[in-house]
């Protein structure tokens, strides 16, 4: 115990509760935590504080488990569809050119660290600034309930391509040729079924969290051997278990180590220079990307026939930078092909643009609402697949989210009401399951205003809506919309605290079944109907 506690600086802990009390302030005032880890890293620098060997080690250990988790949520499939790789190709070379321009202009005037950057440094802090934040974009969508819409999904889409475009230039940062071993990695490819094999047999606790870091460190390690970025290896690793059913599990599992990991990243960034009034300045001129580069999501994403609201929110979400920005303008500094004050000056802007995101963000429903008129049409006049109109007409009952509890409704009510049910859910793959397993479900996100637009008359037929989404926010706004739209029949949602009960009744739904509750209740009704059987 002793010798763990020898190699790490008695500053470390103090350090990291630092940027612990800066991500809780930041919290308090609706700023995700992050940008407190950035601002705590300047404040200790401002106070003469270094970034320590135990601190590095961490940061880097934390960037490798966010690429294997990239990795994990990586669906090749997806990628190929135009509205995700043309998007993200088309806006990447967008964003560079017009970046890039900006940058030599404001160099020609020799305005403040503009005046350093010749072309190739020119390309590379607009490359750095092209990325948008993969951290800010997934805990956005998790707190509306999006993560699995069709926009959320397009924003996961892009972000992903824009990670391997970052991979890529890690990769290709390392400066050397791999070996003639590194063929030898072609075996994973189907050695990706040990993995899985593997995966199944490590339980749901301590040994899963325990193999996703074997991989994801394992994977590193292996590409290094071969002389390949450690940290492409990372990434393929996660790929190679893509597909696999525990592949959430696993996500989740690694998520709090990740989240943890790069704190000390954030940290270490604020840790290598103090703000001064040149980087600053030069950091607020960057800003005035950002709605450029929210401006060419939303063309580009109506543009290949996202519905304006979609374009909207997808926009707002990927309208910042990237914290791979930062690992790119690392590793450009240390290459010596930036001039050390550009980490600063990235890592302002980086902050910044969360901190204007975020009250965008939270307000994106009410400013699409306001200028709606005016966004739709740049709306395609053809829609994406599972877009197009629902019809209600001729169900019985509704059920709004097609997870175990959806499904387990669906299966038992279909003999009493001669099969007249239809679900709807957000999720693709939820949808395709359920249609393969031979259930009637249908896409449509409920969150969405513009899905009330979608559906013909005929929810007002329907006898019964069961609302089983797993975020309590969707079935609240989905029992106002359906009461809006004038259905008085019985609306019966679940829900997981007792707190969520009395909400949901006052947005008009009938009955509330306590998933917990109901749980213990169905398993009493096992139990003593195996009892009566014993008996008998």
């Amino acid at each position: 115990m002793d010798s763990i506690l020898i190699s790490i600086d008695y500053q470390d802990p103090a350090w990291i509760a630092c940027a612990f009390a800066f991500g809780l302030l930041f919290k308090q005032i609706g700023l995700p935590p992050m940008v407190g880890f950035l601002v705590a890293g300047f404040v200790l620098n401002l106070f003469g504080a270094e970034s320590s060997q135990f601190l590095l080690e961490t940061a880097d250990l934390g960037v490798t488990l966010l690429l294997f988790t990239i990795g994990l949520k990586l669906r090749i499939g997806t990628l190929v569809r135009p509205e995700i790789w043309a998007t993200t190709v088309f806006h990447m070379t967008g964003s560079i050119i017009v970046t890039t321009g900006l940058l030599l202009g404001l160099g020609f005037t020799g305005i403040l660290l503009f005046q350093q950057l010749d072309l190739a440094s020119a390309v590379l802090v607009a490359f750095a600034l092209s990325f948008s934040s993969t951290v800010f974009a997934v805990k956005t969508l998790e707190d509306r309930g999006s993560l699995w819409s069709r926009y959320g999904q397009v924003a996961i889409g892009v972000l992903v391509i824009q990670d391997i475009a970052a991979v890529a230039f890690l990769a290709g940062s390392a400066g050397k040729a791999p070996s003639i071993w590194a063929l030898g990695l072609l075996a994973l490819i189907p050695g990706r079924h040990l993995l899985g094999y593997i995966l199944d047999k490590s339980g749901h606790r301590e040994l899963l969290a325990v193999y996703g870091f074997v991989l994801a460190l394992g994977g590193a390690a292996l590409f290094e051997i071969v002389g390949m970025k450690g940290d492409l290896g990372a990434l393929v690793f996660g790929v190679l278990l893509a597909q696999h059913p525990r592949v959430s599990e696993l996500a989740k599992t690694l998520m709090s180590f990740k989240d943890v990991f790069l704190v000390c990243f954030f940290l270490t960034i604020g840790l290598t220079g103090l703000p001064t009034w040149e980087t600053a300045l030069a950091a607020l001129i960057l800003l005035a990307i950002l709605p450029f580069k929210s401006a060419m999501f939303f063309w580009l994403l109506t543009k290949f026939r996202l519905r304006a609201r979609g374009a909207t929110l997808g926009a707002g979400i990927l309208g910042n930078y990237s914290e791979f920005g930062l690992i790119v303008a690392t590793i450009a500094i240390g290459s010596g092909w930036l001039q050390d004050d550009w980490i600063v000056v990235v890592a302002l802007a980086v902050s910044a643009s969360f901190a204007v995101s975020s009250p965008v963000n939270t307000f994106a429903d009410a400013i699409y609402s306001r200028y709606n008129a005016v966004l739709q049409r740049y709306e395609s006049d053809t829609r994406l697949p599972d877009d197009e109109n629902i019809s209600l007409q001729g169900n019985r009952i509704l059920i709004f989210g097609m997870g175990r509890v959806g499904r387990s409704a669906y299966d038992e009510m279909c003999p009493h009401v001669d099969n007249k049910v239809l679900g709807i859910d957000l999720d693709e793959n939820e949808v395709a399951g359920n249609v393969e397993q031979g259930r009637r479900v249908v896409l449509g996100d409920a969150t969405d205003p513009e899905f009330w637009s979608r559906l013909d008359h005929g929810s007002e037929e329907a006898e019964m809506i069961l609302l089983a989404m797993p975020i309590h926010k969707a079935n609240v706004d989905a029992a106002t919309r359906l009461r809006e739209r004038g259905y008085t029949g019985p609306i019966v949602a679940t829900s997981l605290y007792p707190d969520q009960e009395e909400t949901l009744t006052e947005s008009g739904v009938t009955q509330v079944f306590n998933l917990y509750a109901e749980a213990g209740s169905g398993a009493a009704a096992h139990m003593w109907e195996a009892m009566k059987k014993s008996t008998k």
